[in-house]
């Protein structure tokens, strides 16, 4: 079974940095699609960063500039480095891999606050 674990959330100041990291288990297969998405309380959940299975990379403007998606193979593991942090990107923020089909991590709170 295909689990996500997020972590590297929490509380950081207007201006600041987080690097979220979502480690991945379960699985034999490699994973070409993956991403993160966000949601704010009281908004939809929306995509933060998703790659294709063909490797295009697409961020929101929201995120343009100032989020960076890797991965780590070795490690199985995919990182959301934010920088230039706003307090309108506090919100959960969700990882996703396509194994076969979409899998999801649990959710991990960032909050933006001065």
């Amino acid at each position: 079974q295909v689990q996500l674990v997020e972590s590297g959330g929490g509380s950081v100041q207007p201006g600041g940095s987080l690097r979220l990291s979502c480690a991945v288990s379960g699985s034999t297969f490699s994973f070409n699609a993956m991403g993160w998405y966000r949601q704010a309380p009281g908004r939809q959940r929306e995509l933060v960063v998703g790659t294709t299975t063909s490797g295009l990379t697409n961020y929101a403007d929201s995120a343009k500039g100032r989020f960076t998606i890797s991965r780590d193979n070795a490690k199985n593991t995919v990182y959301l480095q934010m920088s230039s942090l706003k307090p309108e990107d506090t919100a959960v923020y969700y990882c996703y891999v396509l194994i076969g089909s979409i899998h999801w991590g649990q959710g991990i709170q960032v909050t933006v606050s001065s």
